[in-house]
């Protein structure tokens, strides 16, 4: 089953980390690009996580460019949540104290407030962040399942789209070569008719080997088999579970240059108008294969 490239997934979270309320929110997007690329979103506090987003998508993703975008935040602390640093106090207090001995009576004291309004006293305790990180793994494992089942939903649409104009495709080849020996008969009807409005008789076997050697010219036989072949294969790969965007992108060019051969080639009107029918069903089918996996 092939999947499309394009696709959005948003996964949340909340938890107690460290006695602390919080909550993880992942939010994917995917589109189409040649190669998988993984452009990862994260707050600082949860970088070292990276690696792991990367591998995990690659485990998952064969093509396109996603975008994985994480938001952390905490409820606000409550009383009892704050660090001191104590070291800094003492730092401070000495310095205000020092300064009394100096200057005396014309130096104000520094009051509690304003030692612990100095940069550097107060700080939110330290929280561990290993459980943060361990849930935001396993949070991102859950929404590239759901990525990946987005993917595989649209996937067996494009799929429908690309298996009606390949069978569509099918007909028409299968319709043309069907019709080739009448064709070929007034194509060389109509050479001999032309032929024949000449001045002076041509000799029948120089006549011979000019026709023959027209009718080799707008012989399509080649390559209405491998237009044929080349369906099959599209067919084929439709059904496969491993990625084909690739694949399936290089036979839209063959395709298109078999078309355009039968189309250089033709000397009848039923095998141009079937070139160009080809030719649209294709460039519609090419539209919808730039978006595979």
């Amino acid at each position: 089953m092939i999947h499309s490239m394009t696709a959005f997934e948003r996964r949340e979270t909340q938890g107690d980390w460290g006695g602390r309320e919080g909550r993880l929110i992942w939010e994917l997007r995917s589109v189409n690009h040649r190669y998988l690329e993984v452009h990862p979103r994260l707050p600082d506090e949860l970088r070292a996580i990276e690696p792991q987003v990367r591998e995990r998508a690659r485990q998952r993703l064969g093509r396109g460019k996603l975008e994985c975008t994480l938001r952390f935040s905490l409820e606000a602390r409550g009383q009892g949540d704050l660090d001191v640093d104590w070291d800094r106090v003492e730092q401070l207090a000495g310095i205000a104290a020092e300064i009394g001995r100096r200057f005396g009576d014309a130096a104000q004291p520094a009051t509690t407030a304003e030692i612990l309004r100095f940069p550097g006293v107060l700080g939110e305790s330290a929280m561990d962040l290993g459980p943060v990180r361990e849930a935001a793994v396993a949070l991102l494992d859950d929404a590239l399942e759901g990525l990946r089942e987005t993917r595989g939903r649209e996937g067996a649409q494009l799929a429908a789209h690309i298996r009606a104009r390949a069978e569509g495709a099918r007909e028409i080849v299968a319709d043309l070569a069907g019709q080739r020996s009448t064709i070929n008969a007034r194509i060389r009807e109509r050479l001999t008719a032309r032929l024949a409005e000449l001045p002076e008789p041509a000799d029948p076997g120089r006549l011979e080997q000019e026709l023959a050697y027209i009718a080799q010219r707008q012989d399509i036989d080649e390559e209405l088999e491998r237009l044929g072949t080349h369906l099959q294969e599209v067919l084929r790969l439709l059904e496969a579970r491993e990625p084909v965007g690739r694949r399936l992108d290089f036979l839209m060019q063959e395709l298109n240059r078999e078309a355009n051969t039968i189309a250089s080639k033709s000397g009848h009107v039923a095998s141009s108008n079937a070139a160009l029918d080809l030719k649209v069903l294709i460039e519609q089918m090419r539209e919808q294969v730039q978006n595979v996996e």
